[in-house]
């Protein structure tokens, strides 16, 4: 959906040994490298963009139908950012329940973070300094600074993002993890060590 309704698609690449390469190859991406970590990898995309507004989407993260539509209706009507509701394409009842409690959540706080497809304009991810450079915990930190800049549109269309996480590491433990990640970074401990709690799951 995002090739046939973006601008422009761009693929950072943060030195994948799967087939994530020649499938960005063989599409209409521009595919860019970048050393491995999310930030800096968002970063480099982002550096490669010629659009006066940004998406990052992950890889495990698909846009709903006229998601990009919105996103520029939201920007046009003012917001500087914002992301998507999201959903686990796992059709279970608890994910079902934890797809609630992500969407309550960032209604609550009002910060969507990376699998909820972040959204801003091009002037303001500039005027920030884009992501942190850190390997985990750049869309949380993102979205807190972002929200300093102005209002967030938090979309009711879902992004269907993976579970398998969830699925490979077992859900409770996954959930938990998470939770000690957060509450860790909260109290200052930094991103590159906390780093090795969160395992790739492919």
């Amino acid at each position: 959906m995002a090739l046939a309704h973006a601008d422009e698609v761009i693929v950072s690449d943060g030195g994948s040994t799967d087939s994530t390469l020649s499938i960005a190859h063989s599409s209409t991406a521009s595919v860019v490298s970048s050393e491995p970590g999310r930030g800096p990898q968002l970063n480099r995309g982002a550096a490669s963009a010629n659009s006066d507004i940004l998406l990052f989407l992950h890889a495990d993260t698909t846009l709903p139908e006229g998601g990009l539509d919105q996103v520029r209706a939201a920007i046009a009507d003012g917001a500087v950012g914002g992301g998507f509701s999201v959903q686990f394409d796992a059709a279970t009842f608890w994910f079902r329940v934890g797809s609630r409690i992500v969407n309550f959540r960032t209604r609550l706080t009002g910060i969507p973070l990376g699998d909820q497809g972040q959204f801003v304009t091009a002037q303001v991810f500039a005027s920030m300094g884009g992501y942190q450079p850190w390997p985990i915990l750049e869309d949380l930190d993102f979205a807190r600074r972002l929200k300093q800049q102005g209002r967030l549109k938090i979309l009711d269309s879902t992004a269907t993002t993976s579970a398998r996480r969830y699925l490979a590491r077992g859900t409770t433990r996954t959930i938990a993890t998470n939770w000690l990640i957060w509450a860790l970074y909260l109290f200052g401990v930094s991103p590159h060590r906390l780093a090795k709690l969160y395992k790739n799951v492919r």
